[in-house]
């Protein structure tokens, strides 16, 4: 069973892995990094840290259920490079803080894991998917406590304002990609939790919708960026004052 799994996940591994261009991306973030200031800096590669732990729990989680597909290719590693997307992991992050445009996002490689491998056919990937945001709440937990301690701990200014950015993102990040919407891992969350015709209408729409590529994905943003940033927004700093007992 286990050698059919390996064959199945070596023949998956032949038709989707990328192979990271490191020197190139290594030029373009170096490139980009030069034109900031340090503050934006530090943010950025907060952002990029968590969302490279946010993809790893994926593929950690994939291969404890079953599938070593992220393990083949590298992708359980914590070298940023191999997670990183030069788009939307540096370059629309860096616009968004260099303009002031009040939200902050960003994206990694998407882990890519063979659903057929999972042992779990039913939750399987639901769990996949949720590691993810978990592990982003556990960091924004982490933290929060430390900020809570600050003063017990004698940390000074400059940490527990870096410390706060880190639970903010991490809190934005678990509840944006827990949103019941394709790409974003709540699409995966949801399924198993819809009775069977909704959850065969609902993998329908994510196939006609996942045709749209890149293109799906910005719309879908703008659309929420203009419709639900705000409440989105008074529940992320909700959350932040929950865990930190400070305003954002």
């Amino acid at each position: 069973m286990q050698d059919a799994a390996e064959e199945r996940t070596e023949q998956y591994v032949a038709i989707c892995k990328v192979v990271p261009q490191a020197a190139t991306q290594q030029f373009a973030i170096f490139s980009l990094l030069t034109l900031m200031d340090p503050a934006t800096i530090v943010v950025i590669i907060a952002l990029i840290i968590s969302i490279v732990l946010h993809e790893m729990a994926h593929g950690f989680a994939a291969d404890r259920l079953g599938d070593p597909t992220a393990r083949l290719q590298g992708r359980l590693s914590p070298n940023p490079l191999v997670h990183i997307d030069p788009i939307g992991s540096v370059l629309v992050p860096a616009l968004l803080l260099i303009t002031n445009a009040g939200i902050l996002f960003g994206w990694a490689k998407p882990v890519p894991y063979n659903p057929y491998n999972l042992r779990d056919q039913k939750w399987g990937e639901a769990l996949v998917a949720a590691a993810g945001p978990a592990t982003n709440l556990l960091i924004a937990l982490i933290f929060g406590v430390v900020i809570r301690f600050a003063d017990f701990l004698t940390l000074g200014p400059a940490f527990v304002s870096l410390a706060a950015y880190i639970v903010y993102i991490n809190i934005l990040l678990a509840f944006f990609n827990m949103i019941p919407f394709p790409p974003l891992d709540g699409s995966k969350i949801i399924q198993p939790f819809l009775p069977v015709s909704w959850a065969m209408a609902y993998r329908n729409f994510l196939a006609q919708f996942e045709r749209f590529g890149l293109i799906g994905t910005f719309l879908f943003i703008f659309i929420f960026i203009q419709i639900f940033w705000k409440p989105f927004s008074t529940l992320v700093q909700a959350v932040f004052f929950i865990i930190t007992g400070q305003s954002f």
